[in-house]
């Protein structure tokens, strides 16, 4: 059997499917959108950011298919929270937590016709509401103890759009953050969601002094070799990484009370990780034993997840950056192998899905790891690195198209123990590559704040590049390097952009500027 069918019961593939129009209505959090039942309009490019690239134009192509990926999966449903909704290119009938916390972060660049914040209501409303009491939830949701993100998707889909009220709504109103952090804590083994489309995978999470006991399907990485007897570190840095994005949402807001608060939680997790799950040895994190007295030894992606939570001090950060940069564990031409290459369970050539396999969401977070203490340098290499892996294998393999997971060894997708290829057309988010690493690291606007209305830039490609009709809060600009020493920027809104440090106060209207790559951090 296959492993992502045994983790998700042989889901129905083609239960239905039904095209709407897409119309912006009063929203349940935020800001909204319903279905109207009509055909639905066909994909614009007007509707996102247009990219120029004239060092590779592929990888222009390879961001317009992942788009209209993307929106061929933007799915309608009757009678569930929110649609339409973002479908994770897998089954019809359910969803995944963790898929769609990472979906958020492409969708961000269109939220008017891509619903990724919004279908995040299709969880909290089951699970934290009385709504659907009863088991009378029309959609499935698989693994209710998925990785608990919704609050660092929330938070990275603020800081783009500056939506005070849709945050204001979460943190004071509806509390969903707050609540899942402490749902996620109270969990009972083998408990079920029940729902219309059945019972939900038995909860596998398991509550711990020192943290979480968990399992391969549970957290995401199915088929993984890690030791199911120990504590993950993955279960409690994304606990960490949930009360830090609440407390910096809370702080944005003026909630000074909920803000102290959850800086206390998160202060607490990350003394808990250093003082267990870092070892000084090998210069990572790993998991542990229950009694905290000794470490697993399996190198991977999910080592990254403390360091994206800032948990880290600078010289654990630099120790943390050398094993992307090694390409005897993560790095190299095929960076985010999803387990260390140099360990016994790596799989080749092809990774056998999470023995090795390049998943988009881990290779994500591990490149904001990254950024977050300043690696931009290795970060935008490895991202670059992966994007041109995805676009040879565009190239190479036929249907022309982007997979659920990638060779680490191969311009090819993971071909399975039993011969088969991995899903296509998983636009899902396999997207976050061609969109957002294309965006935040091949091109390098790596920092968007609407609130503060301001981007910060990494200009480091040498020939032409930028955005046209890049849209953050209330901002519509395009913003053009002409590989030779002058970046052009239009835009309707006055805003700050920081281009390799130096700030420039940029001014409504059509504008130029003096600025040179930069190939360090």
């Amino acid at each position: 059997m296959l492993w992502h069918q045994n983790c998700k019961n042989m889901m129905r593939a083609n239960q239905w499917k039904k095209w709407m129009a897409l119309a912006l209505v009063a929203p349940a959090l935020g800001t909204g959108l319903e279905a109207k039942p009509e055909k639905k309009e066909p994909f614009d490019r007007a509707w996102v950011p247009q990219p120029v690239f004239e060092k590779e134009p592929g990888y222009v192509e390879l961001y317009w298919t992942a788009w209209q990926q993307a929106y061929d999966h933007v799915a309608h449903k009757e009678g569930i929270a929110q649609t339409p909704y973002m479908d994770e290119a897998f089954s019809d009938s359910h969803v995944w937590i963790w898929d769609t916390c990472f979906m958020v972060l492409f969708c961000k660049y269109s939220p008017e016709k891509f619903p990724g914040v919004e279908t995040l209501n299709n969880f909290y409303e089951p699970l934290h509401s009385d709504k659907y009491a009863g088991g009378t939830f029309p959609l499935g949701i698989r693994h209710p103890d998925n990785p608990p993100l919704f609050a660092w998707a929330e938070h990275g889909n603020y800081l783009f759009t500056g939506d005070d009220d849709h945050a204001k709504t979460l943190l004071t109103e509806t509390k969903y953050l707050q609540k899942h952090h402490h749902w996620f804590n109270q969990l009972e083994y083998g408990w079920q969601l029940q729902t219309q489309e059945g019972p939900s995978a038995e909860v596998t999470l398991e509550p711990k002094k020192l943290g979480y006991k968990w399992t391969g399907c549970s957290s995401g990485m199915d088929n993984t070799s890690r030791n199911r007897d120990g504590l993950w570190v993955d279960a409690i840095a994304q606990q960490g990484l949930s009360a830090l994005a609440i407390q910096r949402m809370a702080e944005r807001l003026g909630e000074k009370e909920i803000a102290a608060k959850w800086q206390a939680k998160y202060e607490s997790v990350k003394q808990m990780v250093n003082d267990y799950y870092w070892d000084e040895e090998d210069g990572i994190y790993y998991d542990i034993s229950e009694d905290g007295k000794t470490f697993h030894k399996v190198k991977t992606p999910a080592s990254f997840w403390p360091m994206l939570a800032e948990m880290c001090s600078p010289e654990q950060a630099q120790r943390m950056v050398k094993h992307i940069t090694d390409p005897n564990t993560f790095g190299g031409e095929r960076p985010w192998a999803t387990v260390a290459r140099d360990h016994p369970s790596f799989v080749a050539p092809d990774g056998a899905y999470w023995r090795g396999g390049i998943w988009l969401p881990t290779a994500y977070m591990g490149t904001k790891a990254l950024e977050k203490y300043g690696f931009h340098k290795e970060a935008d290499e490895a991202a670059e690195n992966l994007l041109a892996h995805m676009y040879r294998t565009y190239k190479a393999v036929e249907p022309h198209t982007i997979w659920e997971c990638y060779s680490p060894t191969r311009d090819y997708p993971v071909v399975r123990r039993n011969g088969h290829i991995v899903r296509k057309d998983f636009c899902g988010w396999s997207a976050l590559g061609p969109i957002s690493m294309f965006i935040e690291n091949v091109m390098g606007f790596h920092t968007v704040d609407a609130k503060e209305k301001r981007i910060e830039w990494r200009l480091h490609q040498e020939q032409k590049h930028g955005l046209k009709n890049f849209k953050f809060g209330e901002t519509v600009a395009d913003i053009l390097y002409d590989g030779a020493g002058r970046v052009t920027v239009q835009s309707n809104t006055a805003f700050e952009l920081v281009i390799n440090g130096e700030n420039h106060q940029i001014k409504p209207g059509k504008q130029s500027l003096k600025a040179m790559p930069k190939q360090g951090n």
